[in-house]
């Protein structure tokens, strides 16, 4: 259930007055799922190699030659 001075605020905004509040929910709950998941994995890897003093002399430096993508 939504507090009631959360769903006015949300009511009061420009882009649900025009879209519609499911809408804007809809995309508010996918891109919260999509930073978990990202979350969920970062969390991962970093369990997976905690500990480990490093992957070794062949990868030195990679960091600054790799690009990630952007988000």
């Amino acid at each position: 259930m939504f507090d009631e001075d959360l769903l006015a605020q949300l009511d009061a905004d420009e882009e649900v007055k025009e879209k519609g509040r499911s809408a804007v929910l809809r995309r508010a709950t996918a891109a919260y799922l999509e930073r978990r998941r990202r979350a969920l994995i970062a969390d991962g890897y970093k369990n997976a190699y905690a500990g480990q003093e490093g992957i070794g002399e062949d990868f030195e430096g990679w960091e600054e030659v790799g690009e990630w993508p952007s988000e």
